[in-house]
């Protein structure tokens, strides 16, 4: 194998590593937005439950304000009933009284329904902050391995791109700028085989002069389909083309 080929593929396995970490690198924000996002929305769940049980205390404490206002109203009626010599005048008072006391029992029925709502609300608060808790406990300790993940894929990376800046520098420049133009349309898979006698890239069947060119290992040989440059070894198997 030509030395140069080696050196690209050294290289070329070096910038697959890149790749993956870079890659791994690039999770980690929407991972991280992810947890963030999951325990804010636990969280405004646990406070809209909590509103709304202060709301239901609020409604409560009204209707609770109403019943001792047409208690009120009663007592002031009876007064009335009892400094009255008008028969018609005791009968339209009673007559009130009579539709106030409706008014209380049905204002009193709401509050047992609103002191129901209110344990089943004040149960869900109970609940929802329960789990609020457990994910915000979870999500930190996440957070705390996520943050740790990324300063160790940073120093990776780092590491990695300084040992290609070293395995770059052995490289011709003009065979370096043909890799990376590769690299940067094809991805990480910039020099392949011609096991079988096809591409190793895009699976080109090659022509025996193709074959031939490889195997001599005197200069760079391009796929004429893909452009990838192509190397051969021994223990490759070579069906030439017809």
């Amino acid at each position: 194998m030509q030395e140069v080929i080696e050196k690209l593929l050294v290289l070329q396995d070096r910038d697959r590593r890149i790749l993956r970490t870079q890659e791994q690198l690039a999770r980690v924000q929407p991972e991280r937005e992810m947890l963030t996002t999951k325990a804010e929305q636990l969280q405004a769940g646990a406070d809209a439950a909590k509103l709304r049980v202060k709301q239901i205390e609020s409604d409560r404490k009204k209707l609770e304000l109403d019943v001792e206002a047409k208690k009120a109203q009663i007592e002031k009626y009876a007064l009335q009933q009892f400094q009255t010599k008008k028969n018609e005048e005791y009968r339209a008072l009673a007559h009130e009284m009579d539709m106030a006391r409706e008014v209380i029992v049905q204002l009193e029925d709401q509050q047992l329904e609103l002191m129901q709502q209110a344990e089943d609300a004040q149960r869900q608060v109970t609940i929802a902050l329960r789990d609020s808790g457990e994910v915000k406990k979870a999500t930190e300790s996440q957070l705390n391995d996520l943050a740790s993940r990324e300063q160790n894929l940073k120093a990776e990376l780092a590491a990695l791109e300084t040992n290609r800046d070293q395995l770059t520098a052995g490289v011709d420049s003009s065979v370096l700028n043909r890799y990376d133009r590769l690299l940067r349309s094809k991805g990480d898979n910039v020099v392949v085989g011609i096991e079988h006698g096809v591409c190793g890239g895009c699976h080109m069947k090659f022509p025996v002069q193709i074959v031939l060119a490889c195997r001599a290992e005197k200069e760079l040989v391009s796929c004429p389909n893909c452009g990838r440059i192509l190397y051969y070894t021994r223990d490759m198997d070579l069906v030439v083309a017809d």
